[in-house]
């Protein structure tokens, strides 16, 4: 009797997933082809769109301004810290070629002192690599709050339920319709120029 119960249920669940499906599914129809061919982005309560963080980066002037000094700031890091290993790296030779002549005293002693040397490279070389990531990240948590209030104004008009960073890992279908990405460089552009 259990059996037959359990038979029954999944019939009767069966046909209300099918009946629910088609339901479903023959409405969208109505919709689809009204949003093809007006070819604007459809009212109703639940509304997404998306833009090209590509292009953000691209052509918002401020996040490429922000991309200059910290590629600027890099090469300046990057620059010092090779002036200092190039010091080193003299030391080092320095002393290799007079090894042979000095004491065992003054070998540890030399030796001592470059070992030191190099500590304080590795500390320096860490404590910059420590202070631009977290300049670094400041930055761009900058870059992203502008785009987050520009897009808080965007949309106070607009009724988008989401908002989308479009990113080919995460988007496998997207349709040109809902890319808003022409009007959030133009927007943000806009509200820098105001502040420059």
């Amino acid at each position: 009797m259990k059996k037959n119960f359990t038979t029954v249920l999944n019939i009767v669940l069966v046909l209300a997933v099918a009946v629910l499906f088609y339901l479903h599914f023959a409405a969208d129809k109505t919709d689809t082809s009204s949003m093809v061919s007006s070819k604007s982005v459809p009212s109703g309560n639940f509304r997404i769109a998306y833009f090209e963080g590509d292009s953000i980066q691209a052509q918002f002037e401020y996040f490429k301004e922000i991309q200059n000094e910290l590629q600027a700031k890099a090469q300046a890091n990057s620059k010092q810290l090779g002036e200092l290993k190039g010091i080193f790296n003299t030391k080092v030779q320095d002393f290799q070629k007079v090894a042979q002549a000095l004491s065992q005293a003054e070998q540890a002693s030399k030796q001592q002192e470059l070992m030191q040397m190099e500590r304080a490279f590795q500390g320096k070389e860490k404590m910059m690599s420590d202070e631009f990531q977290d300049e670094q990240f400041k930055k761009l948590q900058d870059v992203k709050k502008k785009i987050e209030d520009y897009l808080k104004q965007y949309n106070k008009d607009k009724g988008y339920a989401f908002i989308f960073n479009s990113s080919p890992d995460l988007m496998y279908l997207k349709d040109s319709l809902y890319d808003i990405t022409p009007d959030v460089v133009r927007g943000l552009n806009a509200l820098y120029k105001k502040k420059k």
